[in-house]
């Protein structure tokens, strides 16, 4: 214990010292919102990380830093609904962090930071770990300090992310159906928010599996888990309706402490994934509204198989770079308006003097013009014969015997 406690600390030292002055100035408390009547947990006892990480066959299946050179999120503002993030941890940068339970801003169960770190987590140099969209805005929004949350609560948190300008919310959340929570999901979609949520995980102890909620609600971007095959995991809820599919088995990610897990099983995990492309997508094509992107999100990814697969496993290049037939408009120019009547005046009638002096002057031209010709023909002619006039030939009569 001792020992990994150390080297948690030795690293966490020599990571800070290599980051970049941007990152260890960014006063990430006082980004925060203001919480009155903050009570410590009872308990917060998250599970240990690791010091050691590698690269993940998430990244390397989506290879979502090619789509790097043309975006990496910024000016885009994610909400994590969640447990809370650990801002301490040097490849997460938090922008606001707002506590609804009270119980402050620690992350006390690890999945919230798990989640962040898969949407933005920040290049580092030497760690093999990378978020989709690094240069994305995060905003942390604490509904639960434990496993399980409070429906009324994950309500007011969509509401309060759409507040403070998420234009993407991350819920790797599943709950029941509930009047506020459907609400809200409106409220923010109205709002032209693109809301991202997880399908859920079946279990044994979970009896039949019923649709997960806020992602069961129409114009939700649902996400299923995939499996390092591509396939559905068998732990993905194929009741919930799902529109795409994203890595969701033996994921790597950020933990608390400034440390990191590598064995991340669910659609919680999947659902950053596609969170992340739809940062991407919303900074590139900033003129997109939330239909657009999420419809551009379904029609480039690589294909569904059966049940709980939707469109199947998102394309983070695709996305990106597609172009799509149905926003190219081709826009045919307008009709032009009759013209009004009297527009176009007519042609005044002639003056008959100037017609009939014009009539005149061609004739002389024509008459002058004919002089002209005769003369051409006589004048040479009468030089010959030195003016003399012609010869006149009588012919005589002849008689026929």
């Amino acid at each position: 214990m001792i020992g990994r406690g150390l080297a948690a600390v030795l690293l966490a030292l020599i990571v800070m010292s290599a980051m970049p002055a941007a990152w260890a100035s960014a006063p990430a408390a006082g980004a925060s919102a203001p919480v009155s009547g903050v009570s410590a947990p009872e308990k917060c006892t998250p599970q240990r990380g690791s010091t050691t990480v590698r690269e993940s066959w998430a990244q390397r299946r989506l290879d979502f830093s090619r789509v790097w050179p043309l975006t990496k999120g910024a000016g885009v503002s994610v909400a994590v609904i969640d447990s809370g993030v650990d801002a301490r941890h040097p490849q997460l940068r938090v922008a606001k962090e707002i506590d609804l339970t009270n119980t402050g801003k620690r992350d006390c169960v690890g999945h919230g930071t798990a989640v962040a770190g898969i949407i933005a987590g920040g290049h580092f140099k030497d760690i093999p770990f990378l978020g989709v969209a690094p240069e994305a805005r995060l905003i942390s929004i604490k509904q639960s300090n434990e496993e399980q949350g409070d429906v009324g609560v994950l309500a007011r948190a969509i509401v309060e992310a759409t507040k403070q300008g998420a234009k993407v919310i991350n819920v790797s959340v599943q709950a029941s159906n509930h009047s506020d929570l459907k609400a809200a999901v409106e409220y923010a979609l109205a709002s032209d928010v693109v809301v991202v949520a997880a399908a859920g995980n079946v279990r044994k102890e979970d009896g039949t599996p019923a649709p997960a909620f806020p992602a069961a609600y129409p114009g939700v971007l649902s996400v299923g888990s995939a499996a390092p095959d591509g396939k559905r995991a068998d732990s993905s809820n194929a009741t919930t309706p799902v529109s795409v599919l994203a890595p969701g088995q033996g994921i790597t990610s950020t933990w608390t402490g400034m440390t990191y897990r590598e064995d991340l099983d669910g659609t919680s995990f999947a659902a950053p994934y596609v969170t992340g492309v739809v940062a991407l997508v919303r900074a590139r094509y900033p003129e997109l509204n939330n239909v657009r992107v999420r419809r551009r999100i379904e029609l480039t990814s690589d294909g569904g198989r059966g049940a709980g697969t939707g469109a199947g496993m998102i394309n983070p290049l695709l996305a990106v770079t597609a172009l799509l037939p149905s926003e190219i408009v081709a826009v045919a120019p307008p009709v032009p308006e009759p013209l009004p009547a009297g527009a176009v005046s007519k042609a005044e009638a002639g003056d008959e003097r100037v017609v009939n002096a014009s009539a005149m002057i061609a004739i002389g031209a024509i008459s002058a013009a004919g002089l002209v010709a005769v003369g051409g023909v006589v004048i040479p002619m009468g030089r010959r014969r030195g003016w003399r006039p012609g010869r006149r030939v009588v012919q005589r009569p002849t008689n026929i015997d």
